[in-house]
């Protein structure tokens, strides 16, 4: 099992610990952002493949930022799958 943990640039949380095994999102924990709304994302990607949640969630914007919570996911596990 691989753990990743990310520090968001650019948007509300201040961290994600991501585990994946086999090329699957197993878990996902945020620290800070919208509780909710990053717990339903969480609850959402475990068990998807790496590679669909990247498909998904990359490049999704937050108001007026050029970045968002579900995008800063998306580059944590890009910058994962290239190491």
């Amino acid at each position: 099992m691989t753990e990743i943990e990310f520090r968001p640039r650019g948007v509300c949380s201040q961290r994600m610990n991501i585990q994946v095994e086999d090329g699957i999102v197993r878990s996902l924990k945020v620290t800070g952002g919208c509780s909710g709304n990053l717990q339903g994302i969480s609850r959402l990607v475990e068990g998807m493949p790496v590679a669909e949640v990247i498909k998904r969630l990359d490049g999704i914007r937050c108001g007026f930022k050029n970045t968002s919570c579900p995008d800063q996911l998306a580059q944590a596990l890009k910058a994962q799958v290239k190491a």
